[in-house]
């Protein structure tokens, strides 16, 4: 016989909980990664990120929608639209502050989230859109059923995650992105357009956001608030983790998710704090955050 209880808890109940705080977390990593590359390699706290996310979602809607294409090609649409935007609002107003203080960024991509934001609620109202569950049905494991799409959500964001750090810390375009930031005299010497390389960086990043709209279309409704609800979550995980460090976003995303799944079970009164009670404790403790380093 299996166990058939965790700490008091079925295991079927606690599984699944698990399960949902994980799929959470994957939307934290990936959003808080996004953040973390534009933070640690262009110096600018974005705010436009929460709106680049439900951006995403909204392309995969209407492509769906408008044009019946579906879930796979939007994907990899959505990024791409996403990111073109974002080069021309990098291009146009954000490398004008990267010299500035933190301040003047911060402000502008807030600004510009709530224009964004304001155009889609006249365009299609506050309340939810649906999007169709491209992978229906689950597995039945014995101790849980799992959902096809969620495991995909987990095991997908996790890879994506994982390959975004490999190629900003172990690869030769990691290296120039990094050193771009620091000293950028250098880096021209050595025939880079440094320029572009920080405007890629930018789009990256929000490409990023987009991917994770996408995913998240299936599981929430598709609505203009989407992203403005989540992206507070996510800088309170980005400042966990440390301001700028990649891998510190991975690893607390997907744990601070499956924190608050658990909380829920053990005392839902707190699943909505438990993130920023914990941001506290490690300000407290470590002000750079887990895996931050103080400058």
């Amino acid at each position: 016989m299996g166990i058939e209880s965790i700490f008091g808890i079925p295991t079927n109940a606690f599984m699944s909980q698990l399960l949902l705080g994980l799929m959470n977390g994957a939307f934290y990593a990936m959003l808080s990664l996004g953040l973390a590359i534009i933070f640690g390699l262009l110096n600018v706290i974005n705010f436009l990120h929460g709106a680049q996310f439900m951006v995403g979602a909204f392309v995969a809607w209407m492509l769906l929608t408008w044009a019946g294409v579906g879930y796979w090609v939007a994907l990899l649409v959505a990024p791409l639209a996403v990111g073109l935007a974002a080069v021309l609002v990098e291009r146009l107003l954000l490398r004008h502050l990267y010299r500035l203080d933190h301040l003047y960024g911060m402000l502008l991509t807030f600004g510009l989230m709530l224009i964004v934001e304001g155009v889609f609620r006249k365009g299609f109202g506050s309340s939810g859109l649906p999007y169709p569950n491209t992978m229906p049905g689950g597995m039945d494991l014995g101790f849980m059923f799992l959902p096809y799409y969620r495991a995909w959500v987990v095991v997908a964001s996790l890879a994506l995650c994982l390959a975004t750090w490999l190629l900003i810390e172990k690869t030769r375009l990691g290296s120039y992105l990094r050193a771009a930031t620091e000293n950028p005299d250098v880096v021209r010497a050595f025939g880079i357009n440094v320029p572009v390389l920080l405007t890629l960086t930018y789009a990256f990043g929000a490409g990023l956001a987009a991917l994770a709209g996408v995913m998240a279309a299936p599981i929430y409704q598709v609505s203009p608030l989407m992203g403005s609800n989540l992206v507070i979550l996510v800088f309170a995980v980005v400042v966990i983790g440390g301001m700028g460090s990649i891998m510190g976003s991975i690893l607390t995303g997907f744990s601070l998710g499956a924190v608050e799944g658990l909380t829920k079970l053990f005392y839902p009164q707190a699943s909505a704090t438990v993130i920023f009670l914990v941001m506290v404790i490690v300000l407290l403790v470590k002000p750079a955050g887990l895996f931050g380093k103080i400058k």
